[in-house]
């Protein structure tokens, strides 16, 4: 479960609110379909894409919370009207909702998150997990080693302890975005050739990332060859990780340079 859901489920079931939610677009708007903010009396959770637009949305939804009718959908027209120059066209969905519908939320505000598996928890592991944990990703954090996930794990961020750890690989959830980084090159070689063992069978792990410099890279391509690997196959594998151009080695640096990697991926 994402940050901000956890926040809106956790604030609901004290007070109810008003959902807006992007139903459908036209043109050039600043939020796809599936976008939401939760409006309370005094707080809001998320956004639609803010400006004028937003500043409407939120008027009409704390008037419903007041009491006060209003139509269920509304077409807004980024126009001069609005101050707002994107020249799209938003339709927004508006709906009261209170304690009692959190269930049907956790998964109706989930579906859009993209799958992520983690392997390793270690300084750069934790990084990540810090990262991603804020943006749309159902987070599968993985290792052997016993402990090591910390007491603070985000809500979304599921902890699974494997040894062998690439058993876990198959048990990963389709479309899967895969980053290994475990404590061992002896692990991180037998996660990836587990990976593109899936990768053959079922071809859903859209990104395998691995951990590392070109030199390392060199010596897991001539191993995972002697395992029967093709060329094609090997491809398939991103190493280093991370966005070109970006030098720095701190934990956090990686994470960041990552995660928006993945977000160009997804």
């Amino acid at each position: 479960m994402s940050q901000l859901k956890a926040l809106f489920l956790a604030r609901l079931a004290h007070e109810p609110a008003v959902l807006v939610q992007v139903t459908a677009t036209e043109g050039s708007v600043p939020r796809e379909a599936g976008a939401w903010m939760g409006v309370f009396a005094e707080a809001v959770t998320g956004t639609i894409g803010g400006g004028h637009l937003e500043y409407q949305a939120l008027a009409m939804a704390r008037a419903r919370l007041q009491g006060v009718a209003g139509e269920e959908s509304a077409r807004f027209v980024l126009g001069p009207s609005l101050g707002q120059c994107c020249g799209g066209v938003v339709h927004l969905r508006f709906e009261r909702v209170e304690a009692r519908d959190a269930p049907a939320l956790r998964e109706r505000l989930g579906m859009n998150l993209q799958p992520v598996a983690l392997f390793g928890g270690g300084h750069v592991g934790n990084a990540l997990i810090r990262v991603l944990s804020t943006l749309p990703f159902a987070l599968t954090w993985v290792d052997s080693r016993d402990g090591i996930f910390p007491d603070d794990v985000p809500a979304q961020v599921v902890c699974e302890y494997s040894d062998p750890v690439q058993r876990a690989v198959a048990g990963l959830a389709p479309q899967s975005c895969v980053l290994i980084m475990s404590f061992s090159h002896a692990e991180d070689l037998d996660i990836v050739a587990e990976c593109l063992r899936r990768q053959r069978e079922r071809g859903d792990l859209p990104y395998i990332g691995l951990i590392g410099s070109k030199t390392k890279w060199a010596t897991f391509r001539h191993r995972l060859e002697a395992r029967g690997f093709s060329a094609e196959e090997l491809a398939h594998v991103t190493c280093p990780i991370g966005l070109p151009g970006i030098e720095g080695k701190e934990p956090e640096v990686i994470a960041v340079s990552v995660a928006a990697q993945l977000l160009h991926c997804s």
